[in-house]
């Protein structure tokens, strides 16, 4: 009995090490085609939180949290976005989450 909670505390270790946080900059035509209502979509889908906003050069700006392989698949998505989006450029940076999240929401 003892072996398997051990075995369980170290598969919640091994999760909770693959948790980050995802910076992305989403460049091209992504603003008015819904790029942020979608990302909230797929965010929920794969069980990430943060935000997602419009900045003032018409890109959207979106900081993720949850777990590494959700994240990437998340990056992925936003190289293409919505149908209507036209995306030329995605910039991202990995660094450590911070838990403050509770959900994905739209700024």
């Amino acid at each position: 009995m003892w072996r398997k909670a051990r075995e369980a505390s170290e598969a919640l270790e091994a999760n909770e090490a693959t948790v980050k946080r995802l910076h992305i900059t989403v460049h091209g035509l992504v603003q008015g085609v819904f790029f942020r209502t979608s990302a909230q979509e797929r965010a929920a889908e794969l069980s990430l939180t943060g935000w997602a906003c419009n900045d003032s050069g018409g890109n959207v700006s979106i900081v993720a949290e949850g777990a590494e392989e959700n994240l990437k698949a998340f990056l992925e998505w936003c190289y293409t976005g919505p149908r209507w989006a036209r995306v030329e450029k995605v910039e991202f940076e990995w660094s450590e989450a911070t838990g403050k999240f509770s959900e994905f929401e739209i700024k």
